[in-house]
């Protein structure tokens, strides 16, 4: 049997410690490592260095978990746990000074890949407003002492988050969905990083929101925030969230945005 309530504490305490490392480098300035998949797409030293710290802490005190890390990629481990791990998600508003970044830590049960997964545990945590988000299975999604609950839409409209990806050739199909679910929306926010996105819908500061091109660590902690929170997370029609699609929201509205992101006529 898991004991999820130790893990949540583990993963809290790294993900503290992992955002003060951050947040200490950013002071200090940031220094550009390499670009990812396209020149806007980038990696800071910081990135690779709070991921170390994060993969060393977990392999101190659990060996025989997994690790998934945006950096580093996946290793298995023999306990049927692994730990899905952003070190800094929002790494372009890091690097330009933009308050808005978190790290990401969830622990999941089964294969490594969203679709095959279990997720027990997810940490967001945003070092910039010290603000720590966190979900076990069957407990709840909490910020502090608050229990959190997705939100539904107003007669004004849903509250709206997304994202576009750093290919140029894929913007057209970005701008074209929101086109389509603007209808709903009172207004849409594009704040640059997913994990954040997710826990705000967790927390009813965002109604929904939906975006194509998420890696898992985008999306591990923040769908289980989600889904403790009373809320509803997939991505292609009757599929786990992918690259191909995540949206999030509560059961009506999450049921609304798909029809509309799938529904292109």
């Amino acid at each position: 049997m898991v004991d999820t309530r130790d893990l949540a504490t583990l993963a809290v305490d790294i993900a503290r410690e992992a955002g003060a490392l951050a947040r200490r480098r950013r002071t200090e300035g940031v220094a550009i490592a390499a670009t990812k998949s396209a020149l806007a797409d980038i990696v800071t030293e910081a990135d690779r260095e709070v991921e170390d710290l994060v993969r060393d802490r977990i392999a101190a005190a659990r060996p025989n978990d997994g690790f998934l890390g945006e950096e580093s990629g996946a290793e298995r481990g023999t306990s049927g746990l692994t730990w899905v791990v952003d070190p800094i998600d929002g790494t372009v508003n890091y690097a330009y000074g933009i308050p808005h970044y978190a790290v990401s830590i969830a622990v999941v049960e089964g294969e490594p890949h969203p679709e095959d997964w279990d997720a027990l545990v997810g940490v967001v945590f945003s070092p910039a407003v010290d603000e720590l988000f966190r979900a076990e299975r069957g407990g709840g999604a909490w910020l502090g002492e608050s229990r959190l609950a997705v939100s539904d839409p107003t007669d004004a409209g849903a509250l709206l988050a997304t994202g576009f990806g750093y290919d140029p050739a894929t913007h057209a199909g970005d701008l074209a969905r929101l086109a389509r679910i603007m209808p709903v929306a009172r207004d849409i926010r594009r704040a640059g990083a997913a994990s954040l996105d997710l826990a705000f819908v967790a927390a009813g500061r965002l109604d929904g929101y939906v975006e194509r091109g998420l890696q898992p660590w985008d999306h591990a902690a923040g769908a289980l925030l989600v889904r403790e929170a009373g809320g509803v997370v997939g991505g292609l029609p009757g599929e786990a969230p992918s690259r191909a699609m995540t949206i999030a929201a509560s059961s009506a509205l999450h049921a609304t945005l798909s029809e509309r992101v799938f529904h292109e006529s």
